[in-house]
């Protein structure tokens, strides 16, 4: 179907942003009271309810993992364009401050309305995430070990 493959497209186009720190490009597709959930105990957990505080997370992750690169292994478009859930599973690669690697993988659910995302929820291994930002915060970089951003 045309209209899988061009939100396929969409999506992949949103996680090279996020690669990239274009976080207005990113977020550009949020609708202004999104729904984004991160599992996790730590700086980067947490649920928001809007667009504004979504794209400070997003800045906040270019901050606290700077050369993070998401690899989207693959993508699963379900649905019509009033109602499509996107399912991208990928795997995440870094070095950290102290030299050591930071690998997470994952899966993100997208809910969109006509190209718009409604709600993102983001599956990852928490305890790597939280070892990694504490690794971070031990090197000298506090944000990775501050309050959630929560809306």
């Amino acid at each position: 179907m045309i209209y899988s493959y061009f939100v396929e497209k969409s999506i992949r186009q949103s996680f090279d942003d996020i690669n990239n720190h274009r976080v207005d490009a990113a977020v550009k597709a949020l609708v202004p009271h999104v729904r984004h959930r991160v599992s996790g105990v730590h700086a980067l957990g947490g649920e928001r309810h809007d667009k504004e505080a979504a794209r400070r997370w997003f800045e906040r992750l270019g901050r606290v993992l700077p050369n993070l690169q998401i690899t989207v292994k693959h993508i699963w478009v379900k649905g019509w364009p009033w109602h499509t859930t996107v399912f991208a599973e990928w795997d995440g690669a870094g070095t950290l401050l102290n030299g050591t690697s930071y690998v997470n993988r994952g899966l993100h659910v997208f809910t969109l309305r006509w190209g718009r995302v409604h709600a993102l929820e983001e599956f990852q291994d928490s305890q790597a995430a939280a070892r990694g930002l504490a690794a971070q915060a031990a090197a000298g970089l506090e944000e990775a070990v501050a309050e959630q951003i929560v809306s």
